[in-house]
């Protein structure tokens, strides 16, 4: 299967590439900068890309923070803007299936910020016309990523005892380590069914060995 992978360079994007060695998945890149990992790679503007390759199927692990991004403004341009715009030209390459990383409280109606523009993001998405839709919502993600994030570093530093603490409706939000995400993510490219559907921390873990609680 022929798939396009928008945010390759981030921690989930890397750790996607690294896990479709032995997925039957053919990744393409699509992204500002090349990984260096992929035999087809596609550099361009986000916000206005050519035409793509014909694909089955897209991923999208595009997403920044506020702080990182510089601005409210550029940090839509990034997880609202350039997500629909690989979309777009995803379905417009023949791809019947998205996947796209959120987060959990993602909601166009949330308070915070991040939350409502993920929720947008998701809500528009919706109205694109794919086949399927997967939408995942991982709490916490664990992994070493390029840029300081030093709130995320002491909460994942926290999370073995944080996560055996969130019970209930709050397992949405235990932490999940981005190699397993990255194996969940290659995975749903499997799944046929049409519709639109949302993932959480437990279907995650269902791909997950080892975890220190459950």
């Amino acid at each position: 299967m022929r798939v396009l992978l928008a945010g390759g360079t981030g921690l989930v994007g890397k750790a996607v590439i690294d896990a479709s060695a032995g997925a039957g998945v053919e990744l393409v890149g699509v992204g500002r900068r090349a990984t260096g990992k992929l035999r087809e790679e596609i550099v361009t503007s986000l916000v206005r890309l050519p035409t793509l390759p014909a694909a089955e199927a897209a991923i999208c692990t595009l997403g920044t923070t506020i702080r990182a991004a510089g601005s409210p403004e550029a940090f839509r341009a990034i997880d609202y803007e350039a997500v629909i715009a690989f979309a777009t030209a995803a379905l417009a390459a023949g791809a019947s299936q998205f996947i796209v990383v959120t987060a959990v409280g993602a909601s166009p109606s949330a308070s915070i910020f991040y939350s409502r523009i993920k929720g947008e993001v998701e809500r528009d998405l919706a109205d694109l016309g794919f086949a399927r839709l997967d939408i995942v919502r991982p709490g916490l993600l664990l992994g070493k990523r390029a840029e300081r994030r030093p709130v995320e570093s002491l909460l994942q530093t926290l999370a073995p005892v944080t996560d055996c603490l969130m019970l209930g409706p709050w397992r949405q939000y235990r932490s999940v380590d981005a190699r397993d995400l990255a194996h969940y993510l290659l995975a749903l490219t499997s799944h046929a069914a049409p519709g639109i559907f949302t993932h959480y921390f437990d279907e995650i873990h269902a791909h997950t060995a080892g975890a220190t609680c459950r």
